[in-house]
Order: C-alpha cells, then sequence, then structure tokens
C-alpha cells in the first residue's frame, strides 16, 4: 500500500478497509508515513466522513498502537471520567479526589489544552513542582498508595493517538466526531478501568454545538465502550458559557480547591462536580442510588476526605500540597484589569468558544507544541448568563503579564457578551444521560 492511495481514495469518498486503516495508523506511529500525508488523510477524512466500521477499526488500532494496563494490584473498582472539552472545565481536579474518598480508584490519563478548550494536565502542572509525566510503575504506585493518579498520556499508551492528537490541533480536525471518539476511546480503555463516566459537552464552548450532535458523540463513546465490555455512562451537559467563575490554568486550580472546601456547591460548576462523581460511583458499584450517591459525594467534601486525597496525590506527585490551603502559592498574574457593561441589560449569549481563545492567545495556551504557557493568565466571569447588568457593572476581570494586548483583549472581551432587554430562557446544566 501507499500512503497517497489511501489518502485519495478517502478524498474521493471510499470506505477505506480494516487492513488499511491498520497500514495507516501503524505506519504513522513507527515514523514511516511522515505528519503532511497523515495529515492529508485527517482532512480528507474529515470532509468526507467515516464509516462505523472505520471509527471501531480506528479506536482498536490506536488502542492497541501500545500497552494496556492492568491494575490488579488495587483492590478496588477502577472508574475514570472523561470530558469531550470545554471552556472552564476543571472538574477532573475536584471528582476523582471525591470517588478516591469514596472507595473508588481512579486512574486517570489526561490531556493537554486542544483549540480553544483547556486541558487538565496544563491546570495540574500549575501547582508547584506537580508531575504529570510520571512512568507507567510511578503511575501504578500512585494509584495504590492514593487511589487516584492524574497524569498525561505516556509514550507507552495509545503512542498513536499522541500523534495524532497534537497533528489535529494544527490541522483543524478536532471537531470530528469519528476521530473524537477514537481519541478519547483508545486511551481510555488503555487505562485499566471498569468504568468510565463522560461528560460530553454540548453548546457554543463545545466541540459538538448542537445537542443532537452531542447526543450522536454520547451514543457512539457509550457504545464503543460497552462493546469492549465496559461500563459507561455518558451525561451531555450545556457549555453556552463558561463553567464555573474562572477560565486559565492556576485560576481553574484555584477554584477547584474552593470547591473541596466546600464553597459555591449550589453554582453550576459545584452541581456538576457533584453530579459526575455520583456517577462515577454508580458506575464503580459502590453505590446503586443516584441520591444516595450524591450525599456520599457530597460527605466526602464536607468531612474534609476528599481534600486529603488530593493532598496525598500532590505530594505523590511532587506537588506542593500547601496549595490546598494557601492557594496564592498559585501563579499570580502581575497585571489586572475589570471590563464593564456599556449598557443596561440581560447577559443574553457568551461566545463561550471566543472566551477560551482570548485566554490561550493572552499566553495561557499553546499555538505550538514547544510553546510555554503563562499559567497565571486568566479571566473571572463576574455576570453569567441572565444576569441583569448596568453601564459600568463588571463583566469579566483579566487577569495577565503581557500589557500589550490589553486593548485588543478588552475589545474582544465585549465583543463575546451579548446584552439583551429580555432576561434569555437558559438551557438546564445537564442536558441528558446516556
Amino acid at each position: 500500500m501507499r500512503p497517497q492511495d489511501l489518502i485519495e481514495k478517502k478524498r474521493d469518498g471510499h470506505e477505506l478497509t480494516r487492513d488499511e486503516i491498520a497500514f495507516l495508523i501503524r505506519g504513522y506511529t513507527r515514523d514511516e508515513i511522515p505528519d503532511y500525508q497523515m495529515a492529508a488523510w485527517l482532512m480528507a477524512g474529515f470532509l468526507r466522513g467515516l464509516s462505523e466500521a472505520e471509527t471501531v477499526a480506528l479506536v482498536e488500532e490506536m488502542l492497541y498502537s501500545g500497552d494496556v494496563l492492568t491494575h490488579d494490584h488495587v483492590p478496588l473498582p477502577k472508574v475514570d471520567k472523561h470530558s469531550t472539552g470545554g471552556v472552564g472545565d476543571k472538574t477532573s481536579i475536584v471528582i476523582a479526589p471525591i470517588a478516591a474518598a469514596c472507595g473508588v480508584a481512579v486512574p486517570m490519563i489526561s490531556g493537554r489544552a486542544l483549540a480553544h478548550t483547556g486541558g487538565t494536565l496544563d491546570k495540574l502542572e500549575s501547582i508547584p513542582g506537580f508531575r504529570t509525566n510520571l512512568s507507567l510503575a510511578e503511575f501504578k504506585d500512585v494509584l495504590a498508595r492514593c487511589g487516584v493518579a492524574l497524569i498525561g498520556q505516556t509514550k507507552e499508551i495509545a503512542p498513536a493517538d499522541k500523534k495524532l492528537y497534537a497533528l489535529r490541533d494544527l490541522t483543524a480536525t478536532v471537531p470530528f466526531r469519528p476521530f473524537i471518539c477514537a481519541s478519547i476511546m483508545s486511551k481510555k480503555m488503555a487505562e485499566g478501568i471498569d468504568g468510565l463516566v463522560l461528560d460530553v459537552k454540548s453548546g457554543n464552548g463545545a466541540f459538538m454545538e448542537s445537542l443532537d450532535d452531542s447526543r450522536l458523540l454520547a451514543e457512539a463513546l457509550t457504545g464503543i465502550g460497552r462493546r469492549m465490555g465496559k461500563r459507561v455512562t455518558a451525561l451531555i451537559t450545556d457549555m453556552n458559557q463558561p463553567l464555573g467563575r474562572w477560565v486559565g490554568n492556576a485560576v481553574e486550580t484555584f477554584e477547584s480547591i474552593e470547591i473541596l472546601q466546600g464553597h459555591r456547591l449550589d453554582e453550576d460548576f459545584g452541581v456538576l462536580c457533584l453530579e459526575l462523581a455520583a456517577h462515577m460511583l454508580l458506575v464503580g458499584g459502590v453505590e446503586t442510588d443516584l441520591a444516595k450517591a450524591r450525599q456520599r459525594s457530597l460527605d466526602a467534601i464536607r468531612s474534609g476526605a476528599a481534600m486529603e486525597k488530593l493532598r496525598e496525590v500532590i505530594t505523590a506527585q511532587d506537588g506542593d500540597a500547601r496549595v490546598c490551603d494557601n492557594p496564592s502559592l498559585l501563579p499570580q498574574a502581575a497585571h489586572q484589569h475589570t471590563i464593564k457593561a456599556t449598557r443596561i441589560g440581560f447577559v443574553a449569549g457568551i461566545e463561550t468558544d471566543e472566551i477560551g481563545r482570548i485566554v490561550m492567545d493572552w499566553g495561557g495556551g499553546r499555538r505550538r507544541l514547544e510553546d510555554k504557557i503563562d499559567y497565571a493568565v486568566a479571566l473571572h466571569i463576574h455576570a453569567k448568563l441572565g444576569d441583569e447588568v448596568k453601564a459600568g457593572d463588571a463583566l469579566v476581570t483579566a487577569h495577565f503579564n503581557d500589557q500589550s494586548k490589553l486593548a485588543e483583549m478588552q475589545a474582544r472581551i465585549l465583543a463575546a457578551y451579548g446584552i439583551a432587554d429580555r432576561k434569555p430562557q437558559l438551557e438546564p446544566l445537564i442536558k441528558a444521560i446516556v
């Protein structure tokens, strides 16, 4: 086979065979197929579509491109959670310690920022000293000691996905259901888990904006997981505004610590964390009733057990656990500026993806893989959907180090907010469960 023939075949709308998918993925993983040819095939697939058979073949080839873990040394149910990507979405930092405090082991392999969405690894690495690049032996050891381990993708775990993940981000082929399914499930099925809870985002800050597309993605992901013998539940959740009050790496870690301290549990971020954690307990089999699972998750916060788990895993991964009591140890920006409303009305719309891009473009994300992240860049969201504002009221406070971009970013933030005369109809936080 030749890569160019398979690019042409997909470009012309034909279905590739299992052997042809295998040839591409194995060749690319072994550096026998260059980036430019794989990028061309990704775009051809993005434009022409992949069949269910092609998608399953892609998942399995990416999964078995590396090691598939087992955790028989941990005598607990193993459950992970994965989000399809959102702005201000830092739930992993909260729910992994909650689940671990409730008797569910959480072997979590997370990702970095992708397109306009932040990455859990970048948020964790804002904690001084915290290591996400553990070896597999270290990963297993931390999981056994703490009941939770939070790492990045290693060279042994789905190496095909690691290469393709970066290439998709740089070739505008991220928001495509088969590629999303293959990326998520190849990593998750390699973790050694018994079950998985998926947070499938829907809205203008998600890769799948419409509820119908989000449902199709949730059904595809759960279907793949169940075919592989795992217990899988997907929640479709709203991403028409940033989740919580903060967007940025260090501040999202700070906001996660606030939740574990028991603050603002009645706001969207706190509510979603408790719901996802409860479903992890159900999937893990340590609870059978959702209401009881919610209460047990809440009790783990109020008792301090969940915060203690976070301290344990930060310490085990060489981070400074003092941040749990003193968040000022996290990176701080040198400058602040508050962007204010220019008229009276209600917040009727927020361009959530643009909010994410503003943080990225101000240094909080990467344009190239080698770029360094400014962990302190942040947006504090004062006004959320449905809030009434007057001229001069705070919409967003920006925290930044690069003053040269202030005028541009202020204009972009103002443009991202829609103020109307009438209060909008708000969508539910949790739209469906699959």
